[in-house]
């Protein structure tokens, strides 16, 4: 689902241990088998398997190890790269578009790119050079490829391709050779090079039902000798997934299956799992993963089993006639660390999961024993602001505590914690005249074409202690999908006392943004550059 639907590390895998490949195999045809009754896999897992916003999702498998890319829209870097040995714990190992370099507007210059950049994109592994790729356009002006040869990184750009791969879903045949399926409603195949710098030819090979409203959000898959081309009906109250299926090659014809329509939802609020991936196990067994719409947190992954029945079309397996909330474990529970905890930003360089609302001026931060964020913009809208840091809020309901040393704040800036969406509100220091205040802000808000409308009203404002310079800042957020849902800010100057500071701040639930509210934490000046903040420790905890 996109803009036109509204307005450990394992390096180099043989062939053989690839999944979800050309040339990948079912269980036999006709059986109706579901997931491996092993011991371990007694063991139940519950839907969303991240209750975090990561959208427009492909996973893929490469030997033991699973990957996960989705959008990140105008934040940077782009296209997050997660990891998983089992399909339920994952983690952060980096992005496959280290900055979002296509035009000054991502650098908040001259423009603005908010819901522009990273969006349903694809990235799959070629064992034949043993080397991931990424694929996605942007704007609607050309795509681009990445590369790795460890899916962690470093990537670098690959190449740029004149075509507009919109929601690309991208496949190697059995000889490496690239294909990709792409559009919307109107869906072409095209032939890359093999070295995946031109296109060589593009087909239109279906057309969407009449019935459907938008059909789009395409993955490629080669199983059996066949070819699937799986796809979305975007949610419009209800939502849907089907795939098409080629039996005569990468260009069809194709015919048509439904593999759910309008399910019950797994997250009470939420929307039907829908667009997302195909999956296999090393044992043979499969697994479709879809995003639930779950606003204001985003859209959040969810996980079923599948089989396939004897003609070779997928059959998603329900729980009393809906998405399960919970399923048995595809394969051994394999535990990581939470998507949640502190940083205090150690060594030189930004954890994974950190994401800048744009891309950084990044002669305006360090990062050694701390981050010090020095103003980057002169500005009084925070959606002009460079260098503004966001992290994901974890669902159904979590809190950020930032704890922030203001000491080297000049007159006229601002630094804080924010919820950061269309329609947005802080807490932090202001410094004015030499004195440093607490003050909470709500009001900041975008139009329908991302344009600023307000830049926000002071609600509240406490002083802070003659002596010391650090404060602790806390923002609660309840992203259960759903209207109404609030955030409260609060602060101490010990960091175990805390104090509310303005009102509850309502958080839309409106699809349009796509992206759900990140934690930011930020420092801009409004009236000269020259001050700095120093972040020492950025913590996400769950009730």
């Amino acid at each position: 689902m996109s803009w036109l639907q509204h307005p450990h590390s394992r390096r180099k895998v043989m062939a053989a241990t690839v999944g979800l490949v050309a040339g990948a195999t079912l269980p036999a045809m006709g059986a109706t088998r579901a997931a491996a009754a092993t011991t371990a896999q007694q063991e139940q897992f519950t839907n969303p398997v991240i209750w975090q916003d990561f959208a427009d999702l492909e996973v893929i498998r490469v030997g033991d190890t699973y990957y996960y890319t989705g959008s990140t829209m105008h934040y940077s870097p782009g296209a997050p790269v997660l990891r998983s040995y089992d399909l339920v714990n994952w983690e952060f190992i980096g992005h496959s578009v280290p900055v979002l370099d296509f035009g000054d507007a991502y650098d908040l210059k001259g423009g603005r790119a908010y819901v522009g950049g990273i969006w349903a994109s694809s990235m799959r592994y070629r064992p034949s050079d043993e080397t991931f790729y990424w694929l996605g356009q942007i704007g609607f002006q050309r795509s681009y490829v990445y590369s790795a040869t460890d899916a962690a990184g470093p990537w670098t750009r690959h190449a740029e391709i004149g075509s507009i791969y919109y929601d690309a879903g991208l496949l190697f045949d059995d000889d490496g050779t690239p294909y990709v399926a792409y559009g919307a409603n109107e869906i072409h195949v095209a032939q890359l090079s093999p070295d995946m710098r031109t296109e060589v030819r593009s087909e239109h090979v279906l057309t969407k039902p009449a019935e459907f409203g938008l059909m789009e959000g395409s993955r490629f898959y080669k199983i059996n000798g066949n070819y699937y081309i799986f796809v979305t009906r975007p949610a419009d109250g209800t939502a849907g997934q089907y795939i098409w299926k080629s039996t005569s090659g990468p260009f069809g014809p194709y015919e048509m299956r439904e593999v759910l329509w309008d399910l019950s939802r797994p997250i009470p609020g939420g929307g039907v799992p829908h667009q997302g991936a195909l999956v296999d196990t090393p044992n043979g067994d499969w697994y479709y993963m879809g995003f639930i719409d779950a606003y204001p947190g985003g859209r959040v992954p969810a996980l079923a089993p599948v089989t396939w029945n004897a003609e070779g079309w997928p059959e998603l397996q329900l729980v009393d006639g809906a998405w399960g909330e919970t399923y048995p474990y595809p394969v051994t529970p394999h535990p990581l660390p939470p998507m949640t905890g502190a940083d205090t930003f150690q060594g030189t360089a930004l954890a994974p999961y950190w994401e800048w609302n744009h891309n950084p001026d990044t002669a305006a931060f360090t990062v050694d024993n701390g981050l010090t964020l020095r103003t980057a913009t002169v500005t009084d809208d925070l959606y002009n602001a460079r260098n503004t840091l966001t992290r994901r809020i974890q669902g159904p309901a979590s809190t950020a505590t930032v704890v922030l040393d203001f000491s080297g704040m000049a007159d006229g800036d601002r630094a804080g914690l924010a919820m950061l969406r269309d329609s947005s509100a802080w807490i932090g220091v202001t410094r004015q005249d030499g004195v440093s205040r607490l003050v909470m802000f709500d009001g900041l808000t975008m139009d329908a074409r991302w344009n600023t409308t307000g830049t926000g009203t002071e609600q509240a404002r406490a002083d802070l202690p003659a002596s010391g310079s650090r404060v602790w800042l806390r923002a609660a957020a309840d992203i259960s999908p759903g209207p109404g849902r609030q955030a409260t800010f609060s602060y101490s100057t010990d960091g175990t006392t805390f104090t509310p500071l303005g009102p509850a701040f309502t958080m839309t639930n409106a699809w349009e943004f796509f992206l759900g509210y990140r934690f930011a934490v930020f420092n801009h000046a409004t009236q000269a550059l020259g001050g700095e903040v120093l972040v020492e420790r950025f913590e996400v905890s769950t009730p």
